[in-house]
C-alpha cells in the first residue's frame, strides 16, 4: 500500500482539509462583523445627520410660515393657517409612507458576505466536480 493511500495519509489529508474549511468559516465571520459594524456606523452617522437637517428644517419653516401669516390680511390669517397646516400634514403622511416603503425593502445587508458564500459555494461544485472526473 502505498503512503498517500495509507490510513494514516487520509487522517493527515482530513485534518488538512478540515483546517481549511475552519479558516474559511473564520474568514466569512470576520467579513460578517466588519459589514456590521460599518453599517452600524453608517446607520449612526446618519441619525446624527439627519436630527440636524430636522432640527434646521423645523425652525427654518416654522419662520416661514409665521412670516406668510404676518403677510397676510388680517381677515386672511386663519385661511392661510389651515393652507399651511394642510401642506406640512400632507407632506408627513407622504413621508411616512415613504419611509415605511423603503424599512419593507432592505437594500441588503450582509451582501457582501452572501456573494463570497455564493463564490465560495461555487467553487467547491466545481472541485468537486473535477475531483469526479478524475
Amino acid at each position: 500500500m502505498s503512503a498517500s493511500g495509507s490510513p494514516r495519509g487520509l487522517f493527515a489529508s482530513g485534518q488538512r482539509l478540515l483546517g481549511t474549511a475552519l479558516e474559511l468559516l473564520q474568514v466569512r465571520v470576520d467579513l460578517l462583523v466588519l459589514e456590521f459594524e460599518q453599517e452600524k456606523l453608517r446607520l449612526f452617522d446618519a441619525l446624527g445627520l439627519a436630527v440636524i437637517a430636522l432640527l434646521g428644517l423645523g425652525i427654518g419653516t416654522l419662520l416661514l410660515c409665521a412670516w406668510l401669516v404676518m403677510l397676510a390680511q388680517p381677515e386672511q390669517r386663519r385661511l392661510v393657517l389651515a393652507a399651511l397646516a394642510l401642506v406640512f400634514l400632507a407632506g408627513g403622511a407622504w413621508a411616512f409612507w415613504a419611509a415605511r416603503s423603503r424599512l419593507r425593502h432592505p437594500a441588503g445587508l450582509f451582501k457582501l458576505s452572501a456573494d463570497e458564500l455564493a463564490r465560495d459555494r461555487e467553487a467547491l461544485a466545481a472541485a468537486a466536480e473535477r475531483s469526479q472526473r478524475d
